[in-house]
């Protein structure tokens, strides 16, 4: 009597993440079936990924975990030091000593230098140029790796083209963006740039924004503030871009010495 063979059961689904799975619809039935990946292609919000009975699919429920555990790997994890080498950059700190737990309970300290940070930046730093360019980790350490290597050199040629002084870059970590303050009190910049991860989505954890001030000063609030934000390639604004438009919007500033709603009405 010949062996009976066992069935080969394969338990694994192929990775949910990869374009292939991501944007292939899951609806059953459907009444137009050939404009499904037309509408799939408009939107990175999550349509047409199917039920089962009230709930997910399985499919759907896995890529939502895995999306999810890269938005908390970008928000809990420090930037690789490879990058801040690249670009020389020095780091400071802020207030934060509790590590990201308090960082993210305190956004109030991460908004201040620490007493040390003054220090360093007061030593290394070239006093009031006409730009200030600041790289702060934020909520995304993705972020940060994702695009400064490219935006950060554009910036720099950019304004010694514009024949802008340039100060010294740096790096802080556990940074808000309120630092800009600090900043300009330290160095009493004209402009500050102030590149920092934003808040990651799900499964969205490259995107870079631009904070700028016009000599920023203590007490100043976001209405004193602009920004560039989505700065990140295949499906954002490049960086590339993103750096043609932060120069823009410095030289706004100091042509109007204003920045925020003052900038608006000075424009207007």
């Amino acid at each position: 009597m010949d062996a009976i063979q066992e069935p080969t059961i394969h338990l694994d689904l192929p990775d949910p993440t990869l374009p292939e799975h991501r944007c292939k619809s899951r609806f059953q039935n459907a009444q137009t079936p050939d404009a499904l990946p037309a509408l799939l292609a408009s939107t990175t919000a999550r349509i047409g990924v199917g039920r089962a009975g009230p709930r997910y699919n399985t499919f759907a429920l896995l890529l939502c975990q895995g999306d999810h555990a890269i938005t908390q790997d970008a928000l809990m994890r420090d930037v690789d030091q490879h990058v801040l080498d690249e670009l020389d950059l020095f780091t400071v700190h802020t207030k934060i000593t509790g590590g990201k737990p308090e960082y993210l309970l305190r956004p109030d300290l991460g908004r201040q230098l620490s007493d040390a940070a003054r220090q360093i930046i007061e030593a290394q730093c070239i006093p009031s140029p006409h730009i200030q360019l600041v790289v702060g980790d934020g909520l995304s350490a993705t972020a940060v790796e994702a695009n400064v290597c490219a935006i950060v050199p554009a910036l720099m040629q950019g304004a010694e083209a514009a024949r802008w002084s340039v100060g010294t870059p740096f790096f802080i970590k556990h940074c808000r963006v309120g630092v800009l303050n600090d900043i300009g009190e330290v160095l009493q910049p004209d402009v500050v740039i102030l590149l920092i991860g934003e808040r990651p989505g799900l499964g969205r954890a490259a995107s870079l924004s631009a904070y700028m001030a016009y000599r920023p000063k203590a007490g100043d609030t976001d209405a004193d503030r602009d920004v560039v934000s989505n700065i990140f390639s295949n499906g954002g604004t490049d960086p590339l871009v993103g750096a043609t438009s932060i120069l823009q919007l410095a030289q706004k500033m100091m042509q109007y010495q204003a920045s925020g709603v003052k900038l608006k009405l000075a424009m207007s």
